[in-house]
């Protein structure tokens, strides 16, 4: 099994002070039969009360009210997950895989996972790719979400920041450009035009030294997870040609991005913001001492330094939304 310790760091300032702050976040890892979030804290400033629960999907929600005047909002979140072994994933399934995933659509509740939804929507341009792809009900499921996968690594040049975190998918469909999200909308919509359901997983993606991952490492990831008979949720990541594993830790599942984003809120005030966002992921194949605090990496004092550097400005649409992150 291995263990891994994270830092999620995400500061709002604010150019004229504010006065007021609601925020919900999405930053606490799920657990489940392959991972246990051993511990989890989340620490704002300025000071207030941090409620918590669980959204209708099974995620953990924190939110939080700051209604006094401020020109900064910092939250820092920190867990330790554990990640069991997971078994391989096969290269096919049945000759009636089909079939058989058509009885599971069946037999249970998947519909918000086949339909379009914010991101994820059946387009000209997507359905102009999926012609070009050939993403049809052929092979058998496993084999042709695996095919797809690689495709779509391949179709997509990795450039941050190229999109934004509410671009629609025909823009990345059209440039051959994006980020996790843009290949992850893509993937979950052209799956569910073949009825595989699919569904949004918000996370973190682990990069040791020997892995070549072509995804930023100090951000946050995402990925997709199709429904496969007889192995349930099955997690691909096209960004970097990987079927899910134990590298890759769970924070949230949704129809796509719009119900998961790691922080999501408004402020009350007008004023322009600058948003910065720093992520640290840490291995280790033994426990960590939990009734401790965690140990500070060096490089997590270089990326803080980095949150005190001027980021890219960017103003508030009118309804005073506070930025999301782009999940990169």
């Amino acid at each position: 099994m291995d263990f891994y310790s994270i830092r999620h760091l995400t500061r709002f300032r604010y150019e004229q002070p504010i006065s007021e702050s609601i925020m919900e976040t999405r930053m606490n890892p799920r657990s489940d039969a392959s991972q246990h979030c051993l511990t989890f804290s989340l620490s704002v400033s300025p000071r207030c009360r941090v409620f918590s629960y669980r959204d209708y999907l099974g995620n953990n929600v924190q939110h939080f009210d700051i209604p006094g005047e401020h020109n900064q909002l910092v939250i820092v979140a920190e867990s330790v997950v554990e990640q069991q072994p997971r078994p391989d994933v096969p290269g096919f399934l049945a000759p009636d895989a089909w079939q058989a995933l058509d009885k599971l659509i069946e037999a249970g509740d998947y519909s918000e996972m086949l339909l379009p939804s914010t991101f994820a929507v059946q387009s000209p341009a997507l359905l102009k790719l999926a012609e070009k792809m050939n993403v049809t009900r052929r092979d058998d499921p496993l084999m042709l979400v695996q095919e797809l996968n690689q495709r779509l690594f391949e179709y997509f040049e990795y450039v941050p920041r190229h999109t934004r975190v509410d671009s629609p998918i025909d823009e990345a469909i059209a440039s051959g450009k994006g980020v996790c999200q843009d290949f992850t909308h893509t993937m979950i919509a052209l799956l569910r035009h073949v009825r595989i359901p699919a569904r949004y997983v918000s996370g973190y993606l682990y990069r040791s030294r020997e892995d070549n991952d072509r995804s930023t490492p100090d951000a946050t990831h995402a990925w997709v997870e199709a429904m496969m008979p007889h192995l349930g949720w099955v997690g691909f990541d096209p960004t970097n040609n990987l079927v899910a594993h134990h590298r890759h830790i769970r924070t949230a599942v949704g129809r796509d991005y719009a119900d998961v984003p790691p922080t999501h809120g408004v402020f009350r005030g007008s004023t322009s913001s600058e948003l910065y966002v720093a992520v640290q992921v840490d291995a280790s194949d033994h426990a960590p001492a939990l009734d401790r605090t965690l140990p500070i990496p060096e490089d997590w004092s270089v990326l803080v330094e980095r949150a005190q550097q001027p980021p890219v400005i960017a103003t508030p649409p009118a309804d005073l939304q506070q930025m999301q992150q782009q999940q990169q």
